[in-house]
Order: C-alpha cells, then structure tokens, then sequence
C-alpha cells in the first residue's frame, strides 16, 4: 500500500478491512465502505495559505519531526480559533483539542482566554497569539468539531482535514440560503425582525412599539455595516455608535408619535441583538467548573461593553429628547398586553426565536431542529415561573427554580434530539456511503432513507438546502456501478478514481456523517435564556435613577385610632433597586441547570448504554473484541459533548506517572513518529446505530 504521504495516489488507507456488523445482527461479513475503495488523489494541503508566523512555526515543526506532525499542530490552532469564536466555550475547546493532542501525541499547550489564545510546542520553544472577536456560529461550530472528530477517527487525514477547514470558511460548505444571512447586506433582515419580536414578548411592549423597535433596529443595523465595512479600527466604535443610533431613533419617535412609545422596550428589544448575555452564564458557568480567571475577565468584560451600549443608547435619547429621563421612565406605553391571555404568545417566541437562529448563523434547512429546544426551554421556564409566583411573591426562588428548570429541559430536549437525528440519520448515510448493501436494510430503514431523500431535494428545490448534498445524491448510481465492477473480479477494474469535485463532495459526506454537536443544538437556546437585557437594566437604573415610590399613610393616634391626617412616605422601588439581585440569581441558575442538565443525561446516557445496548449487543452474535470496541466508541462521543468530564493539566509534580514524551532526534522522521492514519474504526460502530439498525 502505498503512504498517502508520499505523492502519487493511494487508496484512502484510514483503517485495514475488517469483520464489520451489519444491518442484520445474526450474521457479520467482510465489507468495504465506498471511500476505502476509492483511489483518493494525494493532493497536499497548500502551506503557503497558512499565516506567515504559522508558516514559520510548521517549516521548523516539519524539519524537526515531519510534515504530518507540524500539519496537525497548525490543524489546532486553527480548530480551536474557529470553535472558539463560534461558541466561545472553552471547556469544549479544550476537550476537542486534548483529543487530537493525545491522538496523534503532539506536544503542545494552549491558554483560551476570553478573546485572545495562545498556543505552545515542544516546552514552549514555539508560541503562537490568536484574538478571536465575539461572532455565534452554529454551522461553523457543528463543522468544525465534525472536522476534528473524523480526524481524530482515522476517516480523513490530516492535508484533507485542513483543506476542508478552508473549504468551511471559503463557504463552500453552505447553503446558498446560509450564505444570504451570514454577512451584510442579507443579515439586514435578521435586525428589525429581532428587535420588533423581542419588543413585545420579552420587555413589555406593543405592536407600536414593535414597529418602532423594527425601524430602529434597521437603523442600528445599517450604522453597524457601515462601520464593518470602513476598517477593522472602526469596529471599536460599534458598541457606542449603535447605542447612540437607538437612542436618536427612538427618542426621535416617542417625541411625535400620537401614541406613547414604551421606550425601554425599544431600546432593549433592539439592543438585545448586541448585548452579551450568553457570555455572562458562560463566564459564571467558567467560574463553577475551576476556570476562574476566565470566567471573571468575561464577567467583567460582559458588564463593561454591555454599559456602553446602554449609554450610548442614553446619549442617543439626549439628542433626540428634551427630558430624557422622563421619556424613558414613562411608563404609560408599557405593559399593555397580557400574554397570558393572547393566542399568538407561542408563535410570536417562534419567531423571536427563527430571528435568534438566523443571528447565529443557524443552516435554515434545519431551524425546526432549533425551534424545538427553544420552545422546551422557553414553555418550561414560563410555565414554572408562573406555578411558583404566588408562593414566592417576596423572593426570588421561584425565578432562580424556573431558569434551573428550562436550562434542564433545553439540555435534555437537545441530547435526545441529537440522538433521534443521528440514529435516523444512519440509515441514509449507510447507504449513501455504502456502509451496508442495498439488500441488507429493513423496511424501517428503507421508508427513513426514502422520506430523507425527498426532504432532502425538496429543500434544495426551495433554495435552503445545499446542492452539494444533492449532487452527492446524483451520484450514487456512478459509484454503485464503480464498486460492483471492482468487486467483480470477472472484471478488468482494479481501482476507483473521482474528479477533485466529486471527491470534495464524498469528503463532505463522511464528514456530516458524524454525530451531530449538542451544542450547536443547545447555544441558540442558551442566548433566548439568558438574561442580557437585565445588565442593560441594571445600568439604566444607573444612569436614570428609579423614581421612589409614593405613599400616602395615615396618622395614627397613641390610642390606635385615626386622627384624620396623613403624611406623603417616599420609599425605593424594591424591583428596580434589586436588578442585580435577579441578574446574578437568572444567570447563576441557567449556568447550574445547564451542569445539573448535563449530569443527568450523562446518568441516563450511561444507564442506556449499560442496560439496552448491552442486552443487544449480547444477543447479537458479534465477538467480545467488537462488542468491547463498540462500547469505548460510545463512551468517547459521549465524551465529546458533555461538560462533567473536562481535561485536567498534567502536573509534572503529581507523582503520577505520564506518558512517555516521543524523542527528539534527527533521525528519519519514520522511527520517531506514528503514522497518522494507522486507526482501527467502524464506520457504522463509530456513531452507535448498528444496535438501532435491526428495527
């Protein structure tokens, strides 16, 4: 066999045949997937696309210990700056990235701060900085831990895992429909939608004020292109220019407007698209779990910018406003729907909530998959805040049970969903990459396959799909035909070879064939959670203090009767003055419900796998060895998801023992190194779906 390392083509040699289950359990036979059988075109990843300092890094790393060795190192780096500025969750970050450290023992260390990370090689003879900006991503976050994983489990090697990479930020791995939405001038759509919905389900708004927030969010979002499009100095003043912007438009619309504008539900409704609230629970959420100075720095950084945008929002309102505080503090336009008593409250979130996926770059194609955790998450909260109002009227345990109790079920609801999406998802992938034989499926998984082809060409006849996926689909008869003819030996066939395009587009297929990310579920559903409007409030209490509140009380004689006199009492407003109360106990709560959340379905994950697919793995007639495999594939993408079984940093003191550091030498790299691509995996054990296939 020939290394793929080497030049010329080969064969894609991630792992050697092997016994593999089928779909049937009483009977195991020899079988290929399409992918080994195709002659791959050992085209190498262009380093010269690298960052200079990166270059510079992997020229060294590659004379020292070989070009797979330094690729893998930069493969990292660039993992890391692309998940973390997509969800900004470090603890994740740092599990994805011990996996390829241990995988293909790289000898680095990293440091992912709030914005800026830093990465070391061999004891720090090599250092590299990274600042990453705030920006949600969801598709990004599900593609590139997909990359990482298929890497990690031998399906691509290390020149295609960087080239997809580059191939995900180029777009090429986006719908057309996701492309729109994902930079200016289409995500001028997402703004006035965000801000009109969020203006009346979440602050107390009506549909006047919704058509103002829709304006003025239009305005803020036209005055944030502007400043992207100037230069990248100009984005510091992002923050303070669109608080200003909805200050003016919104001052200037309460000013001659007939009716009474509610201008905090304007303000914040369109400000809710800027603000930092699901960095707020992260960093409290850093906090609990050890990483204390991350979590304080985010803590701290959320809070500050969140203050600029509000008083660049009051300054806005200055210019537009005679009285300022008296406009903003008028509250006769507030409050003036009972959403308890409306029919279109759930429909109205559902649509705050699609405006949410767009804003984090969410493939349309697969909002309802959004949608569904977001409502779970949302009705549990309401309905459980409004059980436990009446018995805490003068605490705040009903709203701290209530944001526990969503953050829960946005946990479970996203886990089980996950689940029900990748074991469905397995029967179109096993045929579409050729893992089980046309005549081995039930008709469980030929009625799954069929509905998924149709979803999938409707989607992409209605533009929201990727084509991508449907010409992989078109090209299903070719490869059949391909495979039969090389297993035939009656036939002169001796190899499989694909255009570059065609192999981009099996590549892809393999890579969306791993587990789909929970967080990538799970994030938009945090941010709808979160309480970043609170921080806007406790800083507006801040810049215009909260009236007192007037009372007027009678005298009482020394005797206890009435003397006919009263005195005006002038007391604090107790629900103004406590905002930071209810901010730290909103936000406290959501980061334990999504720990507690994610502990209990690792207690019913691992209970599962303990119980049912043991009973159906010893019923099946696999040997021990596979059944042994299949259970540690399980345990480990039940590793990657799940927050209670963050990486600890190797001690050096600890008196453990640690394993043995691969020797430095100028020796020809192959007595020094691993190969890359040496893993033993099963492409339908790796996703746990053999035990389902058998329905």
């Amino acid at each position: 066999m020939v290394d793929p390392m080497q030049g010329g083509n080969t064969r894609f040699a991630s792992e050697p045949n092997m016994v593999r289950p089928t779909m049937s359990t009483t009977a195991h036979y020899q079988r290929q997937s399409i992918r080994q059988k195709i002659t791959f075109d050992a085209k190498k990843f262009d380093v010269t696309t690298l960052p200079i300092d990166m270059q510079r890094v992997v020229a060294k790393l590659t004379k020292d210990f070989g070009e797979d060795y330094a690729l893998t190192f930069a493969f990292m780096v660039r993992t890391a700056s692309e998940l973390h500025r997509a969800w900004h969750m470090t603890l994740l970050t740092s599990k994805i990235l011990q996996q390829i450290k241990d995988k293909f023992q790289i000898r680095t260390t990293w440091e992912l701060g709030v914005t800026k990370l830093k990465f070391r090689a061999e004891d720090g003879s090599h250092e590299l900085h990274r600042k990453v900006p705030y920006d949600y991503d969801s598709e990004f976050q599900d593609l590139y831990a997909k990359i990482a994983v298929a890497l990690v489990d031998g399906q691509i090697n290390i020149h295609q895992a960087l080239t997809f990479q580059s191939n995900t930020k180029r777009g090429k791995h986006t719908a057309a429909s996701g492309l729109f939405l994902r930079d200016f001038p289409g995500r001028l759509v997402l703004y006035p939608l965000e801000a009109a919905t969020c203006a009346v389900i979440f602050f107390g708004g009506d549909w006047a004020d919704a058509g103002v927030a829709a304006v003025t969010g239009l305005c803020a979002g036209l005055m944030e292109w502007f400043l992207v499009s100037l230069n990248s100095n100009a984005k510091i003043l992002i923050d303070v220019l669109v608080g200003i912007t909805t200050g003016i438009v919104g001052g200037l619309f309460y000013r001659y407007l007939d009716e009474p504008t509610c201008l905090p539900a304007v303000f914040l409704g369109v400000l809710y698209w800027f603000f930092y609230g699901t960095a707020f629970v992260i960093g409290i959420l850093e906090i609990v779990a050890g990483e204390l100075e991350t979590g304080v720095i985010r803590f701290m950084a959320v809070a500050v910018k969140t203050f600029v945008l509000s008083l660049g929002s009051t300054w806005g309102l200055q210019i537009a406003s005679r009285s300022p505080i008296d406009d903003f503090q008028d509250t006769a336009g507030c409050n003036n729907i009972d959403l308890d008593t409306v029919w279109w409250r759930i429909p109205l979130y559902l649509l705050c909530s699609a405006s949410a996926l767009g804003q984090y770059r969410f493939p349309i194609v697969y909002y309802w998959r959004g949608l569904v955790i977001q409502l779970v998450g949302y009705e549990v909260q309401y309905q459980m805040f409004k059980l436990l109002a009446q018995r805490h009227d003068r605490d705040l345990l009903d709203t701290a049970t209530a944001n526990a109790a969503g953050a829960i079920a946005a946990v479970i609801a996203a886990c089980l969903l996950s689940w029900i999406v990748d074991s469905l998802s397995y029967y179109y992938n096993a045929r579409t990459l050729m893992r089980v034989g046309d005549d081995e499926y039930s008709k469980f998984g030929e009625c799954v396959y069929s509905i998924s082809v149709v979803w999938l060409r409707f989607m992409t006849c209605l533009g929201l799909g990727r084509k991508d996926e449907q010409e992989f689909l078109d090209m299903q008869p070719r490869l059949r035909q391909m495979s039969s003819e090389l297993d035939d030996p009656n036939n002169p066939r001796t190899e499989i070879r694909l255009s570059e395009e065609e192999e981009r587009l099996l590549k892809q297929a393999v890579v969306a064939s791993k587990p789909l990310n929970v967080w990538s579920l799970l994030m938009p559903t945090v941010y709808q959670l979160v309480p970043g409007s609170l921080i806007a409030r406790l800083w507006y209490n801040s810049i215009f203090p909260p009236p007192y509140v007037q009372e007027e009380l009678q005298v009482v004689g020394t005797d206890g009767s009435d003397t006919g006199f009263s005195y005006i009492s002038w007391t604090p407003d107790q629900a103004q003055e406590s905002v930071f109360s209810a901010l730290m106990v909103i936000a406290t709560s959501l980061a334990l419900g999504l720990l507690l959340g994610m502990g209990l379905q690792s207690v019913i994950t691992a209970f599962y796998r303990r119980t049912v697919l043991y009973w159906i793995d010893s019923m099946s007639s696999m040997s021990k060895s596979t059944r042994n495999f299949r259970a540690k594939m399980r345990v480990k993408n039940d590793e990657r998801q799940g927050l209670m079984n963050t990486p600890e940093d190797d001690d050096p003191d600890s008196g453990e023992l640690l394993p043995t550091p691969l020797p430095v030498t100028n020796e020809p790299v192959a007595e020094v190194e691993k190969p890359l691509s040496n893993v033993m995996e099963m492409d339908d054990a790796d996703n746990d779906k053999a035990s389902i296939a058998s329905a």
